[in-house]
Formats: C-alpha cells, structure tokens, sequence
C-alpha cells in the first residue's frame, strides 16, 4: 500500500473517530464475505457503520481523538462498529455477535469512557433513542389523557343524576 492511500485511509478514520459517539472494537475470526455482508447490512439498517482497519493506521488515527484509549485493544485482526447514536452500534455487534460466534466483541469507547465487553453488552441491552423519546411522549401523554377522563367523569355523573331526576318528575307528572 502506498504512502498515500495510507495517508487517506488515516484521514478517513480520523473523521469517522470526529463524528462518532461510540465505537465499539471487534474481533471478525473466520466471518466469511456473506456473513460480512449481511453485518455491515444489519449496521447500517441500525444507523452505524462497520469497518474493517489495519492497527497501525487505526492507532494513528486515534491519536488526538476522545477514542485514543482504544488503542490498546487494535492486536490481531479487528474490525470498528461506530454510531452517532450511543447505542445503535454495540446494539447491532451484540446481536450479531449472539447469532455469530465468529465475531468478538472486543471493548468499545462512548464519550471518552473505555468500556469492556461485558459492558458494550450491558449498553446494547438499553432502549434505543428513538425508543426512549417514545417512551417520554407516552408518559408525558398519559397524565393528560387521565386527567381528561377524571375532569369530564363527574360532569356526566351530573348529568345523569340531572336526567334521572327529570325523568322521575315526568313519571310523577
């Protein structure tokens, strides 16, 4: 590989490492192109992006970056699942993982947090996002539909008393 492809594949990662809130380092032993295939779809279906990296381009590239603790963990094989969302990506690795014993997960990074493999499994298990914002609408949507029920129930007790007694007095007219 020439000076400069390595030169941009550096540039490359450097701004994906800029962009991202979680990267999550994996270890892809013996995943053949298919299974290749159908894990960058399942990221890229969950809103991350699966790379595979050359250590020593992927070391210089978190130099400088809130991810430059990861890189310890670029020995052997690896491959990055990143996401701006702080869950999508260890979410999609995990599963993937589960079904998959061929790839490893093997740490990750959110927000200058090191977080091992026990842990990127713990954040995968969290709602996503979109999930916890439909959460709150549907909490913040709760109290104000029961409020409308409790307010309107005593106007047609009212008014069924009102009827009842009208009706009584008819019957004894």
């Amino acid at each position: 590989m020439e000076r400069s492809q390595k030169t941009e594949l550096i540039d490359g990662l450097k701004q994906v490492f800029s962009s991202v809130n979680l990267v999550v380092v994996t270890r892809p032993t013996g995943l053949t192109v298919a299974e290749t295939t159908d894990l960058r779809r399942r990221m890229r279906a969950a809103g991350a992006g699966y790379r595979v990296t050359k250590n020593t381009l992927a070391r210089l590239a978190l130099a400088g970056t809130a991810f430059e603790a990861l890189a310890d963990m670029f020995v052997g094989p690896t491959a990055i699942a990143y996401s701006e969302d702080p869950i999508a990506a260890a979410k999609a690795a995990v599963d993937f993982a589960e079904k998959n014993q061929k790839l490893v997960i093997v740490g990750a990074a959110f927000e200058r947090q090191v977080l091992d493999a026990a842990r990127v499994t713990a954040l995968a298990k969290l709602p996503s996002l979109d999930q916890l914002r439909g959460q709150l609408v549907g909490l913040l949507q709760a109290p104000a539909s029961r409020i409308a029920r409790v307010v309107q129930a005593p106007a047609g007790q009212l008014a069924r008393v009102i009827n009842a007694y009208a009706t009584k007095e008819q019957k004894a007219a």
